[in-house]
């Protein structure tokens, strides 16, 4: 890994009022790496997901993005530093077109050489080529998540942060995102994933982070999680 990772959480504690969540978190992505943070449901995740996004603040440690200090910043300041949140859940916008819903996050402030576009979308996911004039609530679910990926490229993030993508998918559709997930990586986009499916992320990701009750219990490279099923098995399965 560089020296310098393009995102780097050093012994990060975060929470919720009173309720501590986070201890001691530590992670770090270089650029054009893809990542992964794995845990059961509670572990810690999403918390640790909305405190890269300063979304839920940090009490002690350290939050870097290429280089910069970003905790204590509001969401928005980091946001537009190039991270780029897929959500669990999707979130788009229901009574804006699909068009409309990738045109209102259309972004490129790093200056990227070939941009993530409207019609760069659409190729990567032909689907929402067919069905540009449809609301969003008119859209299957594995058409949410095509545009919910889609709107946060758009943005063309330095950093793009996938949170259960394929939860709840058909096994059609979640082939057509794990797809879309080796294209982004061999295309150097740096990227966390957030997943259960550990034998695929095997094949995709370059480290794993594995977290439980708010604590980093084992980090390493896909070549060693794979040596090990009784880390995934412990801390990830069901």
């Amino acid at each position: 890994m560089s020296a310098a990772p393009l995102l780097a959480l050093d012994d990060l504690d975060a929470g919720y009022g009173q309720s501590q969540v986070l201890f001691g978190v530590r992670l770090a992505i270089a650029a054009g790496e893809t990542a992964t943070l794995l845990g059961r449901n509670g572990a810690g995740k999403t918390t640790t997901v909305r405190a890269i996004l300063g979304l839920v603040p940090a009490s002690r440690g350290q939050l870097r993005f290429d280089g910069r200090r970003v905790d204590g910043w509001p969401t928005e300041r980091i946001a537009r530093l190039g991270i780029a949140l897929v959500p669990e859940g999707r979130q788009i916008f229901p009574n804006l077109s699909v068009r409309e819903n990738l045109l209102a996050f259309a972004a490129n402030r790093a200056g990227a050489a070939a941009p993530w576009t409207l019609a760069r979308v659409q190729a990567l996911f032909p689907r929402l080529a067919e069905r540009a004039g449809h609301m969003g609530h008119q859209l299957s679910g594995g058409e949410q998540q095509m545009l919910a990926i889609g709107r946060a490229l758009m943005t063309n993030p330095r950093l793009l942060i996938l949170d259960e993508v394929t939860e709840g998918l058909s096994p059609l559709v979640r082939e057509e995102i794990w797809a879309c997930l080796h294209r982004l990586r061999a295309e150097g986009q740096a990227a966390l994933v957030i997943d259960k499916y550990v034998e695929r992320l095997l094949g995709l990701a370059d480290r794993h982070t594995v977290i439980e009750k708010g604590r980093v219990v084992w980090e390493g490279s896909s070549e060693a999680l794979r040596a090990a099923p009784e880390v995934w098995h412990r801390h990830v399965g069901v």
